[in-house]
């Protein structure tokens, strides 16, 4: 089957896929990047917001069950992110593995990583906090029990409890699963196949408890919103740095794979060299040394 007529891309595709998409992401306009941004943190709690009701509204089912809760938590969680890639937002996960591997093929320079990691970072925050504030605190939906106490003690179970390195290696096991979930959504072709691809490592991250620094810049701060054991003070130095260092790794543990195996002989004009000799020899037939040969 030709390339072209290949339901889904190979994995070097999709690792040049990958680059182009941050050589195209690097030279958008800052404004238009921090908007997008703005929006995927709104996307990505749609999708919270919804796990949060189906996981906070069971609490019978979460006292006899919590495995069951915390699966169908994570199956409903995913439309944040499916929204985000079909939309073509800007979440700071996926850029966080997609930046590096363009930088480390001198696609793009180095100080566009973390010039996009920042304006990405605090449009992500303004939707994200948008978002706990407007539709979920001052609309009603989250203010009355079992919903409140459900988020207050998510706060505790999240970002109080466990300690900081636990959370850091959380934020490893996050990423690591949502940039699979890119990667495979890039190699799908059609619309359902992204959606599918996306959708189940995704699923595993939440369902595990993952820590994903931007879906928790929705969650707890609405529990700090909400009175919480949990404050601004505390969520900064101990959930969203450890959370964001963790997601970083676990970006590059599939980015610098990626460019290690599919990337060693692309450059940044566009095409793999060893492509191009074959197709050069495709059309223009064998070389003079070969015919010698």
């Amino acid at each position: 089957m030709s390339i072209s007529s290949a339901l889904t891309l190979t994995p070097a595709e999709v690792a040049v896929a990958l680059v182009e998409q941050a050589v195209a992401k690097h030279n958008t306009r800052l404004d238009k990047t921090f908007f997008k941004a703005v929006l995927a943190g709104v996307m990505l709690s749609f999708g919270g917001l919804l796990d949060l009701i189906i996981s906070g509204g069971s609490p019978g089912l979460t006292a006899s069950n919590p495995g069951i809760v915390k699966v169908l938590g994570g199956l409903v969680f995913p439309v944040g992110l499916v929204m985000i890639v079909l939309q073509g937002f800007d979440l700071l996960t996926s850029n966080l593995m997609i930046f590096p591997m363009a930088a480390l093929k001198r696609a793009i320079p180095w100080w566009g990583v973390p010039l996009n990691w920042i304006v990405v970072f605090f449009g992500n925050l303004v939707g994200s906090l948008f978002f706990a504030a407007i539709l979920s605190k001052y609309d009603g939906l989250m203010v009355n029990d079992p919903y409140a106490s459900y988020v207050k003690s998510f706060a505790i179970t999240k970002a109080i409890t466990p300690a900081w390195y636990q959370i850091l290696l959380r934020g490893i096991g996050c990423n690591w699963l949502v940039c699979i979930a890119v990667w495979q959504g890039m190699g799908a072709k059609e619309t359902l196949s992204k959606i599918i691809a996306i959708w189940f490592p995704v699923w595993v991250f939440v369902s595990c408890g993952f820590d994903h620094v931007i879906a928790n810049m929705f969650s707890l701060p609405l529990s700090i919103m909400l009175h919480s054991e949990l404050t601004t003070d505390l969520y900064i130095r101990k959930s969203l740095i450890a959370s964001l260092i963790g997601n970083i790794i676990g970006g590059l543990f599939v980015g610098l794979p990626a460019v290690y195996f599919y990337l060693d002989d692309w450059h940044a004009g566009g095409m793999r060299d060893a492509e191009e000799a074959q197709i050069e020899r495709k059309y223009s037939g064998p070389s003079d040394s070969e015919k010698s040969a």
